[in-house]
């Protein structure tokens, strides 16, 4: 989990450093697009695979769910600092351990239900609703957050039966699929400069992903999804240093 952090971080700036200049639904169709390249060779086995055919319906509602998140997510990394971006996002450990609990029966002891009760006030803090303005990205990155959640919860039930480069190579094609009208309705044309980042994107984003399996095949839920907090130091770092976002001291609160 450590180094799936530091893989999503990277994805953080260079989505930051991409801007607004291509729809949220494109960049993030183009991310998966190369992924699906990376993982042709794997894609090509996993179909031949019994567990994965059984699992279809799984991976298909995976599919739905992280489309939906990684649009949200793109729109939102475009907008809003990148501090405030994990900072909210860290509702999704939330959603990832309560789920984990609650479906799959993860033992949930006192300390882990204050550790969330704590990390929700942290999100008001650094929403602050009725003292600052909400914008579009705040909403967009909040459900994003909770998407994201439902799908690394099916994630960790997929890996309990199939290989980590299958389930993140049956995640690019379906996420593929599903963004793909979305994006052409919106399409504007691409610098091969641009073509260049959001393949980067795309290999941070797989390696970052495959970890994370790899994780949840490893240990439970309620174990792995503590680390990810180190992700705020590190987008915040990232931030100052290279975007010249203002260090908000709210946000390190939170």
């Amino acid at each position: 989990m450590l180094v799936t952090g530091l893989c999503f971080v990277a994805v953080t700036g260079i989505v930051r450093h991409l801007g607004t200049d291509l729809p949220a639904v494109q960049g993030a169709f183009m991310r998966f697009l190369f992924g699906l390249v990376l993982l042709a060779p794997v894609l090509l086995s996993t179909f031949r695979m019994a567990a994965v055919q059984a699992a279809l319906p799984m991976f298909a509602l995976r599919g739905a769910l992280h489309t939906l998140a990684v649009s949200l997510w793109f729109y939102a990394m475009a907008r809003i600092p990148v501090a405030e971006v994990t900072a909210i996002g860290y509702l999704n450990p939330i959603v990832v351990t309560l789920g984990a609990a609650i479906a799959f029966g993860e033992r949930l002891a006192a300390r882990r239900l204050m550790a969330i009760g704590v990390a929700l006030l942290g999100a008001v803090v650094v929403l602050r609703p009725g003292l600052r303005e909400i914008l579009p990205g705040h909403y967009a990155q909040l459900g994003a957050a909770v998407s994201f959640g439902l799908s690394y919860l099916i994630a960790k039930r997929l890996s309990e039966r199939i290989p980590a480069g299958a389930v993140v190579a049956m995640l690019s094609l379906t996420v593929t699929l599903g963004l793909a009208p979305l994006a052409l309705s919106v399409w504007v044309p691409m610098r091969a400069e641009q073509m260049v980042w959001l393949a980067l994107v795309a290999a941070f984003a797989t390696a970052g992903h495959y970890c994370m399996t790899r994780a949840f095949a490893a240990a439970p839920m309620t174990v792995t999804q503590p680390v990810t907090f180190l992700q705020l130091v590190w987008a915040t770092l990232l931030g100052v240093l290279v975007f010249d976002e203002a260090a908000d001291p709210w946000v390190f609160l939170g």
